[in-house]
Order: C-alpha cells, then sequence, then structure tokens
C-alpha cells in the first residue's frame, strides 16, 4: 500500500485529502506546517507527498527545496489557494523547483486521485 504525507496548515483541507485518499486505498499521514512535514518525512519516508504551498512556520516552497536537495527523485505534490499573488505564480514556482503536479484549491477531486495514481504508477 502506498504512503501518502498529506502537508496543510488547514485542519479542514487536511482532513479532507486524508479521507480521499484513505477511502481510494492510500496509506495517510498528516503534518500541519513544512517544518512538522519535513520531520514527519524524515522520519518516516512516504512514496508522495501533497503540500500547500503558503503556511507558517515553513512554507512549501521553502520545504520542496529542502526535500529536494536530501532526497532525490522525490514524487510531490503541490496545491496552493494564493495569498498576496494568484496561485499560479506559487504553482510555477514550485513545478520549477520539482514539484511533479500542481494544483489550485479548491482542488478538483478526480484531477487529484488521477495524479496521484499516475505518479505512484511511475518507476
Amino acid at each position: 500500500m502506498a504512503r501518502i504525507l498529506i502537508i496543510d496548515d488547514d485542519v479542514q483541507v487536511r482532513k479532507l485529502l486524508q479521507s480521499l485518499l484513505v477511502r481510494a486505498g492510500y496509506e495517510v499521514a498528516v503534518a500541519a506546517d513544512g517544518k512538522e512535514g519535513l520531520e514527519a518525512y524524515r522520519q518516516t519516508p512516504a512514496d508522495l507527498i501533497i503540500t500547500d504551498l503558503i503556511m507558517p512556520e515553513k512554507e512549501g516552497i521553502e520545504m520542496i527545496l529542502e526535500l529536494h536537495q536530501e532526497f532525490s527523485g522525490l514524487k510531490i505534490i503541490a496545491i496552493s489557494g494564493g495569498a498576496r499573488i494568484a496561485p499560479e505564480n506559487y504553482l510555477r514556482m514550485a513545478e520549477t523547483l520539482g514539484a511533479c503536479r500542481t494544483f489550485s484549491k479548491p482542488v478538483d477531486r478526480n484531477a487529484l486521485l488521477t495524479a496521484v495514481a499516475e505518479l505512484l504508477a511511475e518507476p
């Protein structure tokens, strides 16, 4: 069973994504921010990370950089609702830094499940 780590500071988003992915048959762990997410991944690596980009403690962009420096080939999906600038700008930056796929919030559930399945099927 594939293990997915969800990192988002919004508890409702975390619960929604966790429920969706558990129902789809994945093992899911959650973290409330980038700092907690890095620690969780280092303790128990996941097959895929789904991370928000705008979070307290450590933002998703910074976390993606650190993870790719430590763990090459890591599969990451970045999600963002934006903040001071449009979410598309954050998402493009995340892709440039190594996110495999990106989604604006609210995330289309079917598109996310398809992306998860595709990324986990890749060698």
